[in-house]
Order: C-alpha cells, then sequence, then structure tokens
C-alpha cells in the first residue's frame, strides 16, 4: 500500500509543478492586446531605461509602469532575429536565461520595447512610442563593490561592504561590522579600495572600535595603524598603486556641521589634510604633501603609475587655534582645484605640484578626480564649494580631456539632484556613479556608456529584479568600485583579522 501512495504522491507535486511552469509562462508571455489608443508619448516607467545603452552582459533591465492609475502592462520585444512580450500585473520581469539569448543576439544592435498600459480608471489600454535598448559590443566589468548605510548622520551600528555581480542580482557581503560590534562599541567601516581592478590586493577602514586599516597583500589580510608620530591621523582617502604595493592617501581632520533651514542639511569639511604613501611590503609611512594653508585630499593615479592626482584647497585659517570653527563659519570659502604630481616609481619620490584644473578661478570647487584607464580622461565632481559633495545638490559631474584641455559637464549623466562619487570600469567604456536623483535624500548606483568618441550617453540605475526595489530599500549606496573579480575572502576571515591588534606602522 505504501508504494502506490509515494508514487501518486510523486506525480501529484510533478502535476502541480506543471501547473504553476505554465501559469508562470503566462505571466511572463501574455499577449499584445488587440484593441488600444496610440500615444506619441513614451511611457513612464520606472527605473528610466528609454533609450539606454547597456552591456550585452548586464543582469535584466526589469521595470514597472510607474503612471498612476496603470494596473497592468505589456511590453513587446523584438531584436534581430527574435520577439517576446512580458508583462505581469505593472512590471515587466524578463527571465535572466531569455535576457542573455536576446541581448546576446542584439549585440551591436538594439532592442524595441512597445509598451502597451492599461489604466483601472479609464478600462482601455494604450500603446506607448517605441523605445530602445542600444546593447553595446563593450562589456561591463563583472563586479562592482559598495558600502551600504542609512541615510543619517552619526547611525553607523550597522554597516557592511557588498559586492555585486552585474551579470546577475546577486549580491554578498565583503564586510559587515555587526561581526564585531556590540550596542557599546560600535565600528564604522568606509573607503575601500583595489589594485588595478583586482581584488588580491585591496584595503578598507575600520574607526572606533577595533579600529585600524584592513590591508589585504597576496589574498591575506592584515590589520595595520597607519597613524604615526608625523601624521595628522591615519590614512583616509586612499588610491592603490596599479603596479607596486603603495598606497597612497590622505589624512584628515574632519568635521561636520548641521544646517537647521538649507536643503543640503549637513556640511563635511576638513580643518586638516595632508597626503601620505604607505609602501606596503616596507609597512612604512612617507609625506607626499604636508603644506600649510592647504588641504589635499582624494588622491588618484593614472593608469601607468606615474603621475598621482588630487585635489587641494588653499584656505588661510584667521584662527590658527580654532581651525574647525573657523572651517564651519567659513565652509563656503573652501574652494577644492585639481593637482597632479609626477611619481618616480624607482625612488619612490614625487615631484612639484602642477594645476590640472583650477576650479576655484570660476568660483567653483572640484574633487574626487579619476583618470580614465586609456590616460586621457579626467572625470571629477564639482559644485559651489567644498570636498564632500554628495550632500551638495549642485554637485554634478564634470570631464576634462588631458590631451586638449577642454573640460564641460557630462549633461547626459548629470540630474537635478547630487552626482558625486565616480569611477572607471577597467575598460574605460562606463561608468558608476552616486547620485541621489530619485528622490534627493537616497543616494542610489547609475550606469553610464562612454563612447569611443570621449561622450557619455544617458545614465541608467543599477538594475534589480523588483522594480519596485528602490521605493522600499532605506539605505543609500556609496564609494562604488568597479571589479574584475570576487572578493574571496569570506566576511568571517575578515571579522577575525579585525580582532587583533594592529600592526603598527613606522615613519620612513
Amino acid at each position: 500500500m505504501k508504494t502506490p501512495y509515494y508514487i501518486y504522491s510523486d506525480w501529484s507535486r510533478y502535476f502541480c509543478f506543471c501547473i504553476i511552469l505554465v501559469l508562470t509562462g503566462c505571466q511572463h508571455h501574455p499577449s499584445v492586446p488587440t484593441e488600444f489608443a496610440d500615444t506619441d508619448s513614451l511611457p513612464h516607467i520606472y527605473p528610466d531605461y528609454t533609450d539606454v545603452t547597456i552591456p550585452a552582459n548586464i543582469a535584466p533591465l526589469n521595470f514597472m509602469a510607474a503612471d498612476k492609475g496603470t494596473d497592468a502592462c505589456v511590453a513587446h520585444f523584438t531584436w534581430p532575429g527574435g520577439e517576446a512580450v512580458y508583462g505581469q500585473d505593472n512590471k515587466i520581469i524578463i527571465p535572466a536565461g531569455e535576457w542573455r539569448d536576446m541581448l546576446a543576439a542584439a549585440r551591436g544592435g538594439s532592442v524595441s520595447i512597445v509598451l502597451y498600459t492599461h489604466c483601472e480608471d479609464a478600462g482601455k489600454w494604450t500603446r506607448h512610442r517605441p523605445f530602445r535598448f542600444h546593447v553595446s559590443e563593450d562589456e561591463i566589468d563583472p563586479y562592482v563593490s559598495y558600502r551600504l548605510i542609512s541615510p543619517s548622520y552619526v547611525g553607523y551600528e550597522m554597516l557592511g561592504i557588498y559586492q555585486r555581480d552585474l551579470t546577475s542580482f546577486d549580491e554578498r557581503t565583503i564586510y559587515n561590522n555587526m561581526l564585531v560590534s556590540g550596542e557599546r562599541d560600535g565600528q564604522c567601516i568606509n573607503c575601500h579600495s583595489y589594485q588595478n581592478y583586482g581584488t588580491r590586493n585591496m584595503q578598507f577602514h575600520m574607526r572606533q572600535s577595533l579600529g585600524g586599516t584592513m590591508i589585504v597583500k597576496d589574498g591575506v589580510p592584515k590589520k595595520v595603524n597607519l597613524k604615526t608620530d608625523r601624521t595628522i591621523s591615519a590614512g583616509v582617502y586612499p588610491a592603490w598603486h596599479p603596479t607596486l604595493p603603495l598606497v597612497a592617501y590622505s589624512t584628515n581632520l574632519t568635521g561636520q556641521s548641521f544646517h537647521t533651514k538649507d536643503v543640503a542639511k549637513i556640511e563635511v569639511q576638513d580643518s586638516e589634510s595632508d597626503l601620505i604613501l604607505y609602501d606596503v611590503e616596507a609597512n612604512t609611512v612617507s609625506t607626499i604633501s604636508a603644506v600649510g594653508n592647504e588641504l589635499e585630499v582624494y588622491p588618484a593615479w593614472n593608469p601607468d603609475g606615474d603621475t598621482l592626482y588630487y585635489a587641494s584647497a588653499h584656505f588661510v585659517f584667521n584662527d590658527s587655534l580654532e581651525k574647525d570653527f573657523d572651517a564651519i563659519n567659513r565652509y563656503q570659502e573652501m574652494k577644492y582645484d585639481i593637482y597632479c604630481r609626477p611619481f618616480d616609481r624607482t625612488t619612490k619620490r614625487f615631484g612639484e605640484p602642477d594645476t590640472v584644473f583650477s576650479a576655484s578661478a570660476v568660483g567653483q570647487s572640484a574633487t574626487l578626480p579619476r583618470i580614465s584607464p586609456c590616460g586621457r580622461y579626467l572625470l571629477f565632481a564639482m559644485g559651489g564649494w567644498g570636498c564632500f559633495h554628495i550632500w551638495h545638490p549642485d554637485a554634478d559631474l564634470y570631464l576634462t580631456d588631458l590631451y586638449t584641455g577642454e573640460t564641460r559637464p557630462l549633461e547626459q549623466v548629470n540630474s537635478p539632484q547630487a552626482e558625486s562619487y565616480h569611477s572607471w570600469s577597467s575598460n574605460g567604456r562606463w561608468i558608476v556613479l552616486s547620485s541621489r536623483r530619485d528622490d534627493g535624500n537616497y543616494t542610489r548606483l547609475y550606469l553610464a556608456y562612454f563612447d569611443r568618441q570621449g561622450h557619455a550617453h544617458k545614465a541608467f540605475a543599477l538594475p534589480q529584479h523588483s522594480p519596485e526595489f528602490y521605493h522600499q530599500f532605506l539605505r543609500s549606496y556609496n564609494v562604488p568600485e568597479f571589479m574584475v573579480e570576487p572578493v574571496r575572502i569570506s566576511p568571517q576571515e575578515f571579522a577575525a583579522a579585525a580582532r587583533r591588534e594592529p600592526v603598527q606602522a613606522k615613519d620612513e
């Protein structure tokens, strides 16, 4: 009697599974409406993926009809040699396998999408003007990493650095401070950096409880104290040399002040800031620049590793004993320019500074210089003042052609809200940036194609499986960095290294 029962049970499960597959298939592949009204307007979708250029190896760009009252939508996709129809309530969810086949066939061309939306109140369908996904021949690096943080000013009880597989929706933890933190011994973590897009040599900072800099050399993590008798702080903003075991840092004494009315809410400013160089193998720290009345910050190497770029503000303090208050009261006077210094890779010595872009000459402040992998383009953020542009709605990304000297805004990338931290992909064809364009409060990641003619294309949100994800996710992204491989050290290994006493760096 038992055998027939188990056979019946297995067949029942199989039958139910088949029914689910059929129903799921119907949801993914509905029919195109036969009666509808035409409109010449593009559909209002979220995220806005209309007419974007995307890599052939990106995860599906799922989206939803965003007009109020829309209760259903159907999208007809066509590409060279194929077509498909998708729709599930007011969302367009594309199965990963079908998406990969679609982009492979459309690579170097485009996918055309016609969206039909149904309004519950009107009781009818509307067919919108077609839009396209332009599929680039240039692939994107398979991984990006970032920190996730609540959008508060002092809340760091739960922080993490994560890595996302851009070819899928897989997100994994690199390190989370909850592994070592308690109620009274919170740890802040930030500023991860990699050597030449690889992860066997990398670093990130830990502050407060169990503080130190996590240095990974050849895949082995080690906690180091970079504060020495000659530095004003431990290393803060990092930049791994592309080939040598060297990391350039700024050292900063940073404060923050709060506005009661200003839309920017908060101001972050330095009262002191220098540049140092850490030799990972020798465990030594040397000074790159410590000039009085200069606030040097945000180092970045060129691809050859023979030039260091950075931002610096010339600021003469009125009160040398109360620099913090002076910086708070005069924060709008802090205007940063972009400089560079030549670097001798044999002697490990730097030359004199040279001005690359004088933002202060036009009443602006430029920060976060990043050089394209081809060495031709300087990408930076610019706003009215200061060095922490994530809080400034006027901050935009700008591009300087180092061959011609021309500087221009990245109009296809910028928005009315803050654009700040940004990085190049390893092939120089993609940019990832932090933006608050959604609501002015939460920072999200956007990707943009950068073509061979030096033009950026329309930025699009980092895709998520659910189109409603960003409406529901109450944490901000920051410090996005492309990677060609994942971090393979487990969070538990990092936590074990974090609990050890730090190795003290030495002055050179």
